[in-house]
């Protein structure tokens, strides 16, 4: 009936009988697709590859950066998109045809490309001018920093020098209203 298995799988006349499509199918499936994935990682690897050689082209340019500035983070990550960090915000990765470097720096409204190049030194000399650009703008909001650092004591001088005044005002009319009403309060008492 329902559940019952009139031919027993153990029965050698009835597995070799009947075909399975299925499980060869299943079995070519997974070849197929361990040798896809064989020619992904290859691909990965050979992108991280590349991207290394561009790391190292780049040394020059990074033993020239002041000491103390810690913006720039750069390494490789291997993932699914090995990409080459500059840093926080930017980082070359492979174009689609896997030999084209495209460097790219995400922003607030998605991602912008700086360059795209096929040589490693073209690729460096557009890494250097976005390195002297984040140095050049370091700079100046460290300048703002300390200008606006002089202006914010100022205006604290400014305001301290009002609450001085404002308290002088508020002694003087506290007291001439105190001393009318001393007055008033014996012209009271003082009546016949």
């Amino acid at each position: 009936m329902f559940g019952r298995n009139r031919n027993p799988p153990g029965n050698p006349a009835n597995d070799a009988a009947a075909p399975q499509p299925l499980k060869e199918a299943v079995r070519e499936a997974r070849i197929e697709a361990a040798e896809r994935s064989a020619v992904v990682v290859d691909l990965r690897d050979a992108e991280a590859a590349r991207l290394e050689l561009l790391n190292e082209a780049l040394d020059p340019t990074f033993k020239e950066i002041p000491g103390g500035v810690e913006l720039f983070d750069r390494g490789v990550s291997r993932g699914d998109v090995p990409r080459l960090w500059v840093d926080v915000i930017a980082h070359v990765e492979m174009g689609r045809d896997k030999r084209q470097y495209r460097f790219v720096q995400d922003t607030r409204y998605g991602r912008a490309v700086i360059a795209e190049a096929y040589e490693i030194p073209v690729m460096v000399e557009a890494v250097t001018r976005y390195v002297a650009r984040r140095l050049v703008e370091r700079e100046r909001a460290l300048a703002d920093d300390s200008w606006t650092g002089q202006v914010a004591a100022d205006r604290i001088a400014r305001l301290e020098r009002s609450r001085q005044r404002w308290g002088l005002l508020w002694t003087f009319v506290v007291g001439f209203v105190g001393g009318a009403a001393a007055l008033f309060a014996l012209a009271l008492l003082n009546q016949p």
